[in-house]
């Protein structure tokens, strides 16, 4: 395979996600991160990363219960 054969791909991945309503985002973790992110994945039986950091930032968006 060609780098011009990969790019293409690429284009063509990234045109699938993006009609679905999804972008690719790259980061930079460090490696515990990494495999806490992997354990997270297996408990929850989910099929990717991404689907755990879109859990967790779910958790997150939600409004905080106020003990009385």
């Amino acid at each position: 395979m060609t780098t011009s054969d990969t790019t293409d791909k690429d284009r063509a991945y990234r045109r699938r996600l993006a009609s679905k309503g999804h972008r690719q985002l790259v980061v930079d973790l460090p490696q515990e991160m990494i495999e806490k992110i992997d354990e997270l994945k297996q408990r929850r039986g989910l099929r990717s990363r991404s689907q755990v950091l879109m859990e967790l930032i779910e958790r997150g968006r939600q409004p905080t219960q106020q003990i009385a």
